[in-house]
């Protein structure tokens, strides 16, 4: 199957008032099990590598992605790919050559004319190249001389009207807001703000995405998508369940050498937890708001 459009994927979900599931790639077999589940539930999925797993292969983007797509290439439902989290402009501009369809920038950490002004470029760069940006926008700092706070420090709000500025300002085609989650929770006790995210709806002209959604109960991600979320990013759940899987299995196997069987069985178990996650986004869909 051709490789889809991170757009089009995201279109065809908000227009369903649901969310397409982007699962973090760091090993090729995230990627089977990524496309293994989603092939189970029947539904799209975003394939996207950050530029933290780029440098886990040494900085090297390629064949990583090479592996992506292919894998991306020989699966029975549409798939899409796309960079996640680019600190690096030169990285960045890796992503068209490397086929992917989107990227998400990451300058909020930045003051915010240099933020601004750093992702309106890329935006620029990549409408220039055919792909989608994708940007982040915690809390805007400069109020009592306050640095902006990252959208994943505890605490941290994107306010509607900030973002809709910022969107305006920069011309991203999405935003990925702040409303309680962050990167890397183990629990699954995260409490997303509603109200919040139902005037970012409301006011921002884009749709919104949800990253460190592994830190979300399957009740809080079901809300999130009913009030408005068009994508929704998951990670450290895939690692959790690999590693779970593995220890598992080197617990009942301590002399083993192949590194295949337990491999495997850390694929099944993400596999597992894709098509599950993809269940609770996809029942989010029909419910009210």
């Amino acid at each position: 199957m051709p490789i889809a459009a991170t757009g089009e994927l995201i279109a065809e979900a908000a227009a369903r008032r649901g969310a397409v599931a982007a699962f973090n790639v760091i090993t090729l077999e995230h990627a089977e099990a990524i496309v293994e589940g989603a092939e189970a539930a029947r539904a799209p999925v975003i394939l996207q590598i950050s530029e933290n797993a780029v440098k886990y292969h040494g900085g090297r983007l390629r064949p990583l992605a090479r592996a992506a797509h292919e894998t991306a290439r020989a699966a029975a439902v549409p798939v899409a790919l796309h960079l996640d989290h680019v600190h690096s402009p030169e990285l960045l501009h890796q992503a068209a050559e490397c086929g992917f369809s989107s990227a998400m920038f990451d300058a909020a950490r930045l003051p915010y004319a240099e933020n601004l002004a750093a992702t309106r470029a890329a935006a620029v760069w990549a409408h220039g190249e055919g792909l989608r940006l994708e940007a982040e926008l915690g809390q805007v700092g400069g109020k009592n001389g306050e640095p902006p706070l990252d959208a994943h420090a505890p605490g941290a709000r994107t306010d509607p009207d900030e973002a809709l500025a910022f969107v305006t300002a920069t011309g991203v085609d999405a935003l990925a807001v702040a409303v309680g989650t962050s990167h890397a929770m183990t629990s699954r006790d995260a409490r997303i703000d509603h109200d919040l995210l139902a005037r970012l709806r409301d006011t921002v002209p884009v749709p919104l995405v949800l990253h460190g959604s592994s830190g979300a109960s399957d009740e809080e991600l079901a809300r999130a998508v009913a009030g408005g979320i068009a994508k929704v990013n998951i990670g450290t759940a895939l690692n959790i369940a690999m590693t779970s899987a593995i220890r598992e299995r080197l617990a009942r196997d301590e002399r083993g050498v192949d590194p295949r069987p337990y491999l495997a069985q850390g694929r099944d178990a993400m596999a597992r937890t894709v098509t599950r996650m993809m269940a609770v986004l996809s029942s989010a869909a029909v419910k009210p708001v």
